[in-house]
């Protein structure tokens, strides 16, 4: 049966309906807490809560890194030398300031959108290339690293960073384990299951949810009438945490009491960073077809980077000439990285199913010489 056709009367008043449950739902959103150390022109709320200098001009050199392999990810997209990446541009306040709060001791269980933050941690660049090249060198992250690779699937992580921080727990050992998810993922049964399981078995975990307002190309308050998902820990008896995503120190501050709460027996914490996915789901996204200006309005006032930039130049921490040096020296590095990853070796076909078991089955040994001789044909 074909569908009647919207009469313009009809589109007129979805359309206003539309708009009126978005207005309600930003303005109850609006009045929720947001905890944050530095506004969005720069200048400090809370500044007994201010880390040290050098803490703040490290944060600023993991954010400009993380920038700068975002923007040139894009350049080598196009140019055809890196796969279909997410960029996350604009959320690197959520992702360094919450990673760096980490040690290496301390596991990292990243999405696929948090490159920001495995590098922060260590994740060298020219792995990072290598796997949004599909390159075995890109799969199997350092072996003197807990950073597990991006995760595809959604929300798979959360239950495996939760068996990662028991572990550590029986060991005895004081490491926790960070796992990140989006807006999105928060709805899917492995956020919620994993969540009640590090609650009640105390782990040393620490989830971070950044709230970027789409799961692809739906809207957080399409996801749910929830205003406020830090609030989700409350059915869990774990705290709950609300923070500035695109303030850095605010970010850094409310991941390293969680993280010392869990490295003493404290227990998990949820921590939402509120942020925003400023650019495409990914660099073959086109969101012009499911959003408009207005849902974008703002957020570039709100840049993490600028933010954290004027604060720093304001306070005297950093001059323009070290800024300048630091970016040449962040540049640098990429481009020695991207030769690095440029210098390896194409994978063969039958290495699809190498690096998956440290002692291949008989099954995979014969697909590997299936495939090898279909290749060779």
């Amino acid at each position: 049966m074909t569908p009647t056709p919207s009469t313009p009367q009809e589109s007129a008043d979805t359309d206003r309906a539309h708009h009126a449950a978005r207005t309600a739902y930003d303005t109850a959103q609006a009045a929720e807490d947001l905890f944050q150390i530095v506004a969005p022109d720069g200048t400090v709320t809370r500044p007994d809560l201010l880390p040290d200098a050098e803490i703040r001009v490290q944060l600023y050199r993991h954010m400009r890194r993380a920038r700068h392999f975002d923007e040139r990810g894009w350049v080598l997209y196009r140019q055809g030398r890196m796969g279909v990446f997410p960029p996350f541009g604009g959320m690197e306040a959520s992702q360094v300031g919450t990673a760096a709060a980490l040690t290496k001791d301390d596991w990292l269980f990243p999405t696929y959108r948090d490159t920001g933050a495995a590098l922060t941690l260590g994740l060298p660049i020219a792995r990072a290339i290598a796997y949004w090249r599909t390159s075995p060198h890109g799969w199997h992250m350092p072996d003197d690293l807990k950073v597990l690779p991006f995760y595809i699937p959604i929300a798979t992580q959360y239950p495996q960073a939760v068996g990662a921080a028991l572990a550590e727990q029986r060991q005895g050992t004081r490491n926790v384990a960070m796992a990140f998810i989006g807006d999105g993922g928060s709805s899917e049964g492995d956020f919620h299951e994993a969540l009640n399981f590090a609650g009640a078995l105390n782990a040393p975990c620490v989830f971070i949810l950044q709230n970027n307002g789409w799961a692809i190309s739906v809207p957080t308050r399409a996801q749910t009438r929830a205003t406020n998902l830090s609030r989700r820990a409350d059915g869990y008896g774990i705290p709950g945490v609300r923070v500035d995503g695109n303030d850095a120190l605010a970010t850094y501050h409310v991941t390293q009491e969680a993280v010392e709460r869990a490295r003493s027996g404290g227990g998990p914490t949820l921590i939402e960073t509120v942020t925003y996915r400023v650019k495409p789901h990914t660099v073959a996204d086109d969101p012009s077809r499911y959003r408009t200006d207005a849902d974008t309005a703002g957020w570039d006032a709100k840049d993490p980077v600028l933010r954290l930039r004027t604060h720093l130049l304001s306070a005297g921490v950093l001059t323009e000439a070290d800024e300048q040096a630091m970016l040449a020296d962040i540049a640098a590095e990429f481009e020695t990285a991207l030769a690095e990853a440029d210098g390896y070796p194409e994978p063969t076909p039958a290495e699809i199913l190498d690096h998956v078991f440290a002692e291949p089955t008989p099954q995979l040994r014969r697909q590997r010489e299936q495939i090898a001789a279909e290749a060779a044909q």
